[in-house]
């Protein structure tokens, strides 16, 4: 019984190095899905926030609508209109950028959220002093209100990176090749599916750890009064 016991523990070893360079392509999916979604989701998201502060009804309306939508919709949902729904009317976009598109599209809504809350954080008296020395909105954005607003945006933005990483498993559902779907491939061929999905989740949580340290290391660098820009 031993026996038998050391052989299939060195078994499960060889099999789980074996299969170790095979993840490690998938892990590369997922991080550039990861970066290519969150770029997209800060981006978009602060022209949300910015166009929902606009005090005009006929724009931030619309705006708040949109948001809404995209956070109270499932990302699942999301991804097949991007995928299955624009190819019936002439836009066909290769499945990773899809993903990433439909990962951005989604966390936007919240980011939207994190830009909006930090920049009404900013101390009132900082744009009526502004104002009073008759700086342009855009200046006063840029050098006053932004560098006062990012170090109280970073550790809600940081929570939203950990989370698009632990969303990228749902593009498989695209044939987007990541490291769930080889994990469940390599299960599917060898019937041997607690190796692969045991090294899944194990990367998932390096990978986690990593992002949520280096968002810490940015925070603890950040000065808390704003930080220059120019």
């Amino acid at each position: 019984m031993m026996y038998g016991i050391h052989w299939n523990l060195s078994s499960d070893w060889a099999f789980a190095a074996s299969i170790i360079p095979i993840l490690l392509r998938g892990l590369i999916v997922t991080v550039e899905a990861t970066v290519l979604g969150f770029l997209i989701a800060l981006a978009l998201g602060l022209v949300f926030a910015l166009l929902r502060m606009i005090p005009l009804r006929v724009i931030n309306w619309p705006v708040a609508f949109i948001v809404e939508f995209l956070r109270d919709t499932p990302l699942l949902v999301q991804l097949y209109f991007l995928y299955f729904v624009l190819p019936n009317y002439g836009l066909v976009l290769p499945a990773f950028l899809t993903g990433a598109i439909a990962l951005g599209l989604q966390y936007s809504a919240y980011t939207s959220e994190v830009y909006r809350a930090g920049l009404e954080a900013v101390p009132r008296g900082q744009w009526e002093a502004s104002l009073a020395l008759n700086m342009p909105a855009l200046l006063v954005y840029r050098d006053v209100v932004v560098p006062q607003a990012i170090p109280r945006i970073i550790p809600a933005l940081g929570n939203y990176l950990v989370s698009i990483i632990k969303d990228t498993p749902i593009l498989s559902a695209v044939t987007v090749v990541e490291m769930l779907n080889l994990a469940t491939i390599i299960g599917d061929r060898t019937f041997r599916y607690l190796v692969p999905l045991s090294e899944v989740g194990l990367l998932f949580l390096i990978l986690t750890l990593i992002s949520s340290w280096l968002v810490r290391v940015v925070e603890r660098r950040l000065p808390n009064d704003g930080i220059p820009l120019r």
